[in-house]
């Protein structure tokens, strides 16, 4: 047995591949359209499984957008997407740049939440050791739920 994927629900498939690809830095590797079945559903890898087999990439994320609109709740009820990071202190200072709230800043050097457009926590870890405390980091309080 093989873990393959998590399944999100999104509401806007270009607001939510801005949050995950231009932002977290995600790529996308495939997408399916079924006009049928009413829904697309695209599915993102991390940036360092980028050109490797399926067989060889970490699980992947796969963004279903049910085209008929519906209200999603409850995201925190999900639990979290964790992804490791190279630098936790220039990933958040990137994602905070582009607008993304950090709700649990890298006070540790080593983890940090955000959420996604929809709701959805995501956990980001340090590679490796934890980074030394630093500001503004140190200082920042939680903001909202992650």
């Amino acid at each position: 047995m093989r873990y393959l994927h998590t399944m999100v629900r999104v509401r806007d498939v270009d607001e939510s591949l801005d949050f995950y690809c231009n932002k977290l830095g995600l790529k996308e590797v495939r997408r399916t359209e079924n006009e049928k079945g009413r829904f697309t559903l695209i599915f993102l890898a991390a940036s360092e499984d980028e050109g490797r087999s399926a067989a060889e990439r970490a699980p992947e994320l796969e963004l279903t957008y049910n085209w008929d609109p519906e209200e999603y709740s409850g995201g925190r009820n999900f639990g979290h997407l964790a992804y490791v990071v190279d630098n936790i202190y220039e990933t958040c200072q990137k994602l905070s740049d582009q607008g993304v709230v950090i709700n649990r800043p890298p006070r540790d050097g080593n983890m940090a939440f955000v959420r996604s457009p929809d709701g959805i926590s995501i956990e980001l870890l340090q590679k490796g050791p934890a980074l030394p405390p630093q500001e503004p980091w140190l200082s920042m309080p939680n903001t909202g739920n992650w």
